[in-house]
């Protein structure tokens, strides 16, 4: 088979990139033809996306990989971050720019939900996990403060259905990303309208279908064919458009009692599984059911990520101190254990002003040393999270009924080694590192498979498990480990 080239878009909460995923004879490579920078802008007391710039930098990448790559190019999807949202009016244009999911207005907005309709009503319909940032908390924030955007606005589109929408003129809400709002239905497969009205949300807004990973949209809008010089057919997939719903799409899973980690800016922990579960313990313990590819439901729980690394990399960059994540993984191997850990999930590690700060703060509060040295802070982090991932893994067993075989890390969080062999210390299970770019991977498989290139999914994750090198690490028996959680599961959140 020649080669054909499918272009996914991967938009972060830190950065942007446009790849190109290459298949032939059944080998699949992945090569980056454009990266830039992403993160939220400050105007006033609110935090925004600069979507169109982030529209021009993929127009740029498309250009790029057409340039390079020519007729092979064959399609393009877009995968982002959950949650966040655009607001279009009659005409189909923006009504303003798309809130961050960190921007602040939606404090105090679950506890205003819950007057309207308690929280297990909301988890009942929904089956997702309750955090401040979801998408019916920032609407619900648009209602409490009457925001005219509401009454303007006509269409309402996630984050990635909005570039695909851009990019090919077909408005739909792909699955797995519409199911990280809390406020899709996925016994009923479709929006929890009921729950919107009780809290005043305009459901009108809701008209645009609701459509599988993997749906061709059409074809690439002429305009912007012109714009990036193609003279080919280009088609437009949907892909799972959520970053993470690809992620797993790519990992090659053991088998059906394996668990996954999507490790980046948030660590996704939990299960592939065929139906979601919903019960007052998955409520009690914070569990989601998010769409995933091919009827699948991703049930997992949201841990704080890499995010703790990198806010302790900014903050020592603005102290002048800069240092790669290699030489900080380095330090952290060479301080000494168990000195102090944290809660990954401790709510003061959402959008602190100062991580180190906030670190400090937490080991004061749980009557642990404070951290001194660079390599303290980030082993008190890592620590912290391979114990958190430990508890997830657990809960997850209680509430699957399933003995978790092998943790597949995937993500770029899989380059941490010793995050990697923490976790399994922590947990005392096989860990499976890699794919690296397990979204990407994902993004751009999928839309081979639904233009016909692949013929499932077991076959893309076997192109996964011939394609990429993946490593293993076994745990390493220490009972500083347990009495380690002993002391964690006291203040886990």
């Amino acid at each position: 088979m020649a080669e054909v080239v499918f272009v996914a878009v991967d938009l972060g909460a830190e950065s942007g990139r446009v790849l190109a995923g290459k298949l032939q004879d059944g080998k699949f490579t992945l090569e980056e033809i454009h990266r830039f920078v992403n993160g939220p802008v400050r105007i006033g007391e609110h935090l925004y996306w600069d979507v169109l710039r982030l529209w021009t930098e993929v127009k740029n990448g498309l250009t790029l990989a057409v340039q390079k790559f020519g007729s092979q190019v064959v399609s393009i999807g877009v995968d982002t971050w959950g949650v966040d949202y655009a607001l279009l009016d009659g005409r189909d244009e923006l009504v303003g720019n798309p809130y961050h999911y960190r921007d602040r207005r939606t404090e105090g907005m679950m506890e205003a939900a819950f007057e309207r309709v308690s929280r297990e009503e909301i988890y009942r319909r929904t089956g997702i996990q309750f955090m401040r940032l979801n998408t019916l908390y920032q609407l619900l924030a648009m209602v409490k403060t009457k925001s005219p955007q509401l009454r303007i606005a006509r269409t309402f589109l996630m984050m990635p259905d909005l570039f695909h929408f851009w990019l090919s003129g077909e408005k739909v809400n792909e699955f797995t990303e519409a199911t990280t709002t809390q406020f899709y239905d996925p016994r009923k497969g479709n929006w929890a309208k009921y729950l919107l009205r009780k809290l005043g949300i305009p459901t009108r807004l809701l008209h645009c279908p609701i459509v599988p990973a993997g749906t061709v949209l059409g074809d690439l809008r002429q305009g912007v064919a012109d714009e990036i010089r193609a003279s080919h057919r280009i088609q437009v997939v949907a892909p799972a458009s959520h970053d993470t719903a690809s992620a797993v799409a790519a990992t090659p899973l053991s088998d059906e009692n394996a668990a996954y980690i999507s490790s980046g800016t948030w660590s996704l922990v939990g299960m592939e599984l065929r139906q979601p579960i919903i019960t007052d313990r998955s409520l009690a313990t914070n569990f989601t059911n998010e769409g995933g590819a091919y009827g699948t439901f991703r049930f997992l729980r949201n841990v704080t990520g890499m995010w703790l690394i990198a806010e302790c990399r900014r903050q020592w960059a603005k102290e002048g101190n800069e240092f790669t994540y290699e030489k900080l993984t380095q330090m952290a191997n060479e301080a000494p254990p168990f000195k102090c850990f944290i809660d990954p999930d401790d709510p003061r590690f959402l959008a602190p002003e100062n991580m180190l700060d906030a670190i400090k703060s937490f080991c004061r509060k749980t009557g642990q040393p404070e951290p001194e040295t660079v390599g303290e802070f980030v082993r008190c982090c890592l620590e912290g999270l391979a114990l958190k991932y430990r508890w997830v893994i657990e809960r997850l067993e209680e509430l699957t009924g399933k003995t978790v075989s092998t943790i597949h890390i995937v993500g770029g969080g899989s380059q941490n080694w010793l995050l990697n062999q923490f976790t399994a210390d922590a947990t005392g299970k096989v860990v499976v590192a890699g794919p690296v770019e397990a979204t990407a991977t994902g993004n751009a498989l999928v839309q081979a498979i639904a233009l016909g290139y692949l013929g499932s999914h077991a076959e893309l994750r076997e192109v996964v498990r011939r394609s990429f090198e993946l490593r293993t690490f076994e745990p390493r028996p220490d009972e500083r480990w347990q009495q380690a959680y002993e002391r964690f599961v006291q203040w886990a959140h």
